[in-house]
């Protein structure tokens, strides 16, 4: 479980995040959604460490993570899988090797346990017959499933996403929410997503925060969210599907 209490993060003048707490559960897809400028992504660095917060706490477990030296930091981080929003992969590497890159920083494997773990990554996601291509190679999608099965090599305990479905059509976005799910579940990581694909929230939200103006405005699950009573809720959902259908 990772827990953010009470959290807040300025900018000089400009107070992005105000007081907000929040719960994500291990075995859940827990979902930060608001519109851009809401200050959702620098919530989603906060909780990664990226931004030091002004006040309040970020635990994961039963460690307060926010107020641990960068030593400290470091054992949490090897157990952090992220998946950034344009992939991050490295072009000049093949897709084996993409994988490779976490097992050889961070593992302590042998040669021949870290190339068994890494096929066994890439079959998780079914790119097991594409691992001698480069990224340059493969589809978007494709792309993306490689970020996962990097972002899995470590057998993380926390699994991170930035929109993971950006610029994926309808079809490939519904294969990568699937993954996202099942590997939550398989690996009962906690697992938390930046988003806006309303479609993702609404198949696969266990958990859903959605940050207006920087404040927690309101949390609820995938059957919740559709009838809430919630005036700016209701707003940004049905104004992003509305988008969404014309896009398709």
């Amino acid at each position: 479980m990772i827990e953010v209490k009470n959290i807040s993060k300025s900018f000089e003048e400009n107070h992005v995040l105000k007081n907000i707490s929040l719960t994500f559960k291990r075995g859940e897809t827990n979902m930060i959604i608001g519109q851009s400028g809401s200050g959702k992504t620098v919530l989603l660095k906060s909780i990664l460490g990226i931004h030091t917060i002004d006040k309040g706490q970020i635990i994961y477990g039963d460690e307060v993570y926010s107020e641990m030296n960068n030593k400290n930091k470091q054992k949490i981080r090897e157990q952090i899988g992220m998946v950034f929003q344009g992939g991050a992969l490295f072009d000049s590497s093949t897709v084996f090797e993409n994988v490779m890159f976490p097992l050889q920083m961070f593992s302590s494997f042998t040669k021949t346990e870290m190339e068994k773990q890494a096929h066994f990554c890439l079959e998780r996601v079914n790119l097991e017959n594409s691992d001698h291509l480069y990224p340059g190679e493969v589809s978007g999608g494709m792309q993306k499933r490689i970020a996962i099965a990097r972002a899995i090599a470590l057998n993380p305990k926390y699994l991170f996403f930035d929109e993971p479905n950006s610029g994926l059509d309808p079809k490939t976005s519904i294969v990568i929410d699937n993954l996202i799910k099942d590997l939550t579940v398989e690996f009962n990581t906690v697992t938390v997503i930046n988003t806006h694909d309303m479609n993702s929230v609404v198949e696969i939200g266990d958990n859903i925060a959605f940050i207006y103006e920087g404040e927690n405005w309101w949390t609820g699950d995938s059957k919740e969210i559709l009838k809430a009573d919630n005036k700016e809720l209701n707003e940004f959902v049905f104004a992003t599907k509305l988008m969404r259908s014309i896009k398709k």
